[in-house]
């Protein structure tokens, strides 16, 4: 699934422009990204975008050295499901 990456966001449109899927990851003064929402459209439902959605994330992380901060319940759930990417995410002080 090819989905669109722009500073603070990974999302995919359908082909009249309607949003799908979405993940919102804006960055706060200190260099990490709270992830702050997961959007699929019922559509894409059960097919595992939201996980997509999420690995493109890591990978736009790795690649920026930036940590993260999962906010909402879906990248609370995953992150925590995937321990192996628990370096991307934000050490407590």
């Amino acid at each position: 699934m090819d989905f669109i990456v722009e500073k603070n966001r990974i999302y995919k449109l359908d082909e009249n422009g309607k949003l799908l899927a979405e993940v919102l990851f804006p960055e706060s003064e200190d260099g990490t990204v709270t992830i702050t929402r997961t959007f699929v459209d019922d559509s894409l439902r059960g097919q595992g975008v939201a996980g997509k959605l999420i690995l493109a994330l890591t990978e736009e992380l790795k690649s920026q050295g930036k940590p993260a901060e999962p906010a909402c319940s879906y990248a609370v759930k995953w992150f925590g499901d995937h321990p192996e990417y628990n370096h991307l995410i934000k050490s407590p002080e």
